[in-house]
């Protein structure tokens, strides 16, 4: 629900700018770079790689008022576009042995292909815009950017998964290019999402109000959250990106994939129904997305002594930053300032 009133202009440039840095250390750099340090040095990449393209996304879903369904169906074109067309990991035998991870068949690493969905619409667009969002509240039902900066971004975000294309995939994978059938899916898919983000999600009418009831507490919240992207994860890949997957050989390929699913689904169920109660607000998301990023930090850190420590530090930092924004929320709010609808509520 958008709110009255013209919002201060002043700020949304640092909103785009934080979102964009949230991005890229929600995506990666709490993650990859936990068993690969020197992913810092690819910080002007993934920046605009990760960056750009969810600046895109969150400002599109803002103008057309898609609501949180747009932000996941284009968060899953974003997907297909970084990881099937740039990367090409989708579809390579060989490209970070993800082949190897479970379920491969018809020319697709369906194993690698659902992790990566979750990895992208939830911590690389989810986490991120509901962090920016509480950052700065006076500013979450309205764009960042202007059209000329939106058609800029744009264009970065091409380049990035250009990036991806030339310099990791020509680097990891030399030689391989994706099936033309399989190209011109994803093309088409991206196309499909798009429009259903864009054309049909602001026309899909609210869900009718909760049930009266509350939410759990925030810690709960958090808990819950963490466990389940612990799980999600182990179960589809290998635990700190090492060689095997804990249930390879263990389960038929096509299992643990159906696992996930089944633990993404009620997930997200969970949430949709928490935040639907009367009583749930900002501590609530901040609980929600410190659960969220230590269980994705926490599940890189088995690797060996180093990335256990690593993890270890940045999970730490983790909590202290997310400490100090619920400690802002909570200032601003005794301050009596509005912090804003929700504007994903629909």
């Amino acid at each position: 629900m958008a709110r009255t009133g013209a919002a201060p202009d002043r700020g949304r440039l640092r909103a785009a700018w934080t979102l964009a840095l949230l991005v890229t250390l929600c995506a990666e750099l709490t993650f990859t770079a936990v068993a690969v340090p020197e992913a810092w040095l690819l910080l002007p990449l993934l920046l605009v790689m990760y960056g750009a393209g969810v600046l895109v996304v969150r400002e599109a879903v803002v103008r057309s008022g898609a609501g949180w369904p747009g932000l996941v169906l284009l968060g899953l074109a974003y997907q297909l576009a970084e990881d099937g067309i740039g990367l090409q990991a989708l579809t390579s035998p060989r490209i970070y042995g993800a082949a190897d991870w479970g379920w491969r068949a018809l020319g697709a690493n369906w194993t690698y292909w659902e992790s990566q969905i979750g990895v992208h619409v939830v911590f690389s667009v989810l986490v991120p815009v509901m962090l920016a969002d509480l950052l700065f509240p006076d500013h979450r039902d309205r764009p960042y950017l202007r059209t000329g900066g939106l058609v800029g971004v744009g264009a970065l975000a091409v380049v990035g998964v250009l990036g991806l294309r030339v310099l990791i995939s020509g680097t990891e994978d030399p030689g391989y290019l994706a099936p033309w059938g399989w190209t011109a899916g994803f093309l088409a898919a991206i196309a499909v999402l798009a429009v259903l983000a864009l054309r049909v999600a602001p026309r899909l009418t609210p869900p009718a109000p909760a049930p009266p009831g509350s939410a759990p507490a925030p810690p709960a919240v958090g808990l819950a959250a963490g466990a389940a992207t612990a799980l999600f994860l182990v179960l589809l890949l290998p635990l700190g990106l090492g060689p095997v997957t804990v249930f390879g050989g263990v389960l038929p390929p096509p299992v643990p994939p159906a696992l996930a699913a089944a633990v993404a689904l009620a997930s997200g169920l969970a949430v949709l129904r928490w935040r639907g109660a009367p009583d749930w607000g900002d501590r609530h998301r901040i609980w929600l997305a410190g659960g969220i990023l230590v269980g994705h930090t926490a599940f890189m850190m088995p690797g060996s002594a180093v990335t256990a420590a690593l993890g270890a530090v940045t999970i730490v930092a983790e909590v202290v930053l997310l400490a100090l924004l619920a400690r802002h929320v909570a200032r601003r709010g005794s301050a009596g300032t509005v912090s804003g609808a929700d504007p994903y509520r629909r």
